[in-house]
């Protein structure tokens, strides 16, 4: 009969070393997560993800799989800024993320973007985070409970802010809320280096070449702006370069998690700028497609 003793040592050994080796093994990567509000924007990305993987949370759709070389986590917010904020932290939740990034479309509200430029603003606020004054013969009065209003008015809508801290600030009123300086970075090493479309069909072609614009100030709100007065307003008032529906929403909620986050917005329309109507649905595959391009060279030239 053989001794137990060498087999159970040798299990033994076995087992430190099995263990000493998984010691040994670096941590899985986290993954980048990727945000879309809505279908175009979402097919521009999904279809650039390589061995894709289907997964669904609280009637979510969420992708995860790889691109550029960088695992990432691809999720459908919604349109606006409730389904934003509220499936970016689901995803959170869910997922241990090391970076948010958001691709979609906006309309423009700086006369010098022109419809298919890409612009990654340096920070969001949102812009219809407002008191509706009453008005009374002298004109509007607002109602501030943090004090006086520090920005003009747009008719009876006077500015206000958000009231919110994270696990190292304590909350307070904000006006902006930033992208991640290193994302930044990153989003101006590969601004040149990138081929964006000029045409959304064969017979229907833009008379200028798209560009990347990294910097400066975008805004966000729950409505659709087609206002050539209020794009006005929010150029001169907030110096925004595009008006969207969701990236201040997401861009918030990556601040209460500290989480980095940088936005992709390629202009679909000009926010009520545009000579006719609007153009939003003649150009959203475009500008969808063009901010893919940028956030795909983007994923790929991350460390």
């Amino acid at each position: 009969m053989r001794p137990l003793i060498p087999r159970v040592t040798l299990l033994a050994c076995t087992l430190l070393l099995s263990l000493a080796a998984s010691a040994a093994d670096p941590p899985p990567e986290k993954p980048i997560a990727l945000i879309s509000a809505f279908i175009p924007e979402w097919k521009a990305l999904v279809q650039r993800v390589s061995d894709p993987v289907d997964d669904r949370i609280n009637g979510v759709p969420f992708v995860t799989g790889s691109l550029g070389g960088k695992r990432v986590v691809l999720m459908m917010s919604g349109i606006s800024m409730v389904n934003a904020a509220m499936n970016a932290q689901l995803l959170l939740d869910h997922y241990p993320v090391r970076a948010i990034v958001f691709s979609g479309i906006a309309g423009g509200a700086d006369p010098a973007l022109k419809i298919g430029d890409v612009a990654v603003p340096a920070e969001w606020r949102q812009s219809l985070e407002t008191v509706f004054a009453r008005q009374t013969r002298q004109g509007f009065k607002p109602e501030y409970f943090d004090g006086q209003p520090v920005l003009p008015n747009f008719g009876m809508m006077f500015p206000n802010r958000v009231e919110v801290g994270n696990q190292d600030t304590p909350p307070r009123y904000r006006d902006w809320f930033q992208a991640d300086a290193g994302l930044l970075a990153v989003a101006r090493q590969v601004a040149d280096g990138v081929q964006l479309y000029h045409c959304a069909t064969p017979t229907r072609c833009l008379a200028h070449q798209p560009r990347v614009v990294v910097g400066g100030a975008g805004v966000s709100g729950p409505a659709f702006v087609d206002n050539k007065a209020y794009r006005q307003y929010v150029f001169t008032i907030f110096h925004a370069r595009v008006i969207d529906m969701e990236s201040a929403a997401v861009a918030q909620v990556a601040f209460a998690n500290q989480v980095p986050f940088i936005a992709f917005r390629s202009l679909s329309d000009l926010a009520g700028g545009d000579e006719k109507e609007n153009q939003m649905t003649t150009f959203m595959d475009l500008a969808a497609a063009n901010s893919a391009i940028v956030v795909s060279a983007f994923i790929a030239a991350l460390p």
